[in-house]
């Protein structure tokens, strides 16, 4: 379903890969792997359509990403370093406006239920400004819990996660790839879901 094809990308003067090939299909978790500097979150970013790569192509299910436009990014949940909330709403207005722009259309009682699922019962209607990063970052992670994109791509989102976070975030991921979704990510943090039997791609080897 995703391809990559013969992918270069650069940082201003410096090559971070070049002739990169891989090719994901459904049911799929691909974990990028390599030292700082070798091009992770450029990948991820450039199968976003956020980065433009010097020569190379990504195909979804068959056809480049540039031609698809919005069509590819409404089957594409990218989560970065950046939580992407805004600090004056709170839990549920910032899920309300984050589904809304992909698309979905979910009644209130989901937006609350996602809210509660990633352990935010309590806190859902104040400002995120008042929470602490790991539940700031809790908030945008239920936006896996309503996603119903079959692609996503993660770039290190386990970060600021305590224990209990992290089991969450592997079992929303475990489920799914188990539902023939493809989930592209990048971590330092050694988790169970990432040393099992998944797909692995090594930049910068």
């Amino acid at each position: 379903m995703l391809e990559v094809v013969q992918l270069e990308c650069r940082r201003g003067d410096r090559l971070l890969f070049s002739a990169l090939d891989v090719e994901v299909g459904g049911g799929t978790l691909l974990h990028v792997r390599g030292r700082n500097g070798s091009g992770k979150t450029t990948l991820l970013r450039a199968l976003c359509g956020l980065f433009t790569p010097e020569r190379g192509e990504i195909r979804w299910r068959g056809t480049s990403i540039t031609e698809l436009g919005d069509e590819y990014h409404r089957d594409l949940l990218y989560f970065g370093h950046l939580n992407g909330i805004k600090g004056d709403l709170t839990g549920v207005e910032n899920l309300r406006v984050t589904t809304t722009l992909d698309g979905a259309r979910l009644d209130e009682q989901a937006l609350w239920a996602a809210l509660a699922r990633i352990g935010l019962q309590g806190f859902e209607d104040l400002p995120t400004r008042m929470l602490s990063q790991g539940q700031k970052k809790r908030v945008a992670l239920a936006r896996l819990v309503l996603s119903r994109a079959p692609l996503w791509v993660l770039d290190e989102p386990f970060t600021a996660l305590d224990t209990a976070a992290v089991a969450l975030l592997e079992t929303l991921i475990a489920e799914h790839v188990a539902g023939g979704g493809i989930v592209v990510l990048t971590t330092h943090q050694d988790v169970p879901l990432t040393s099992g039997q998944v797909a692995r791609l090594d930049l910068g080897s």
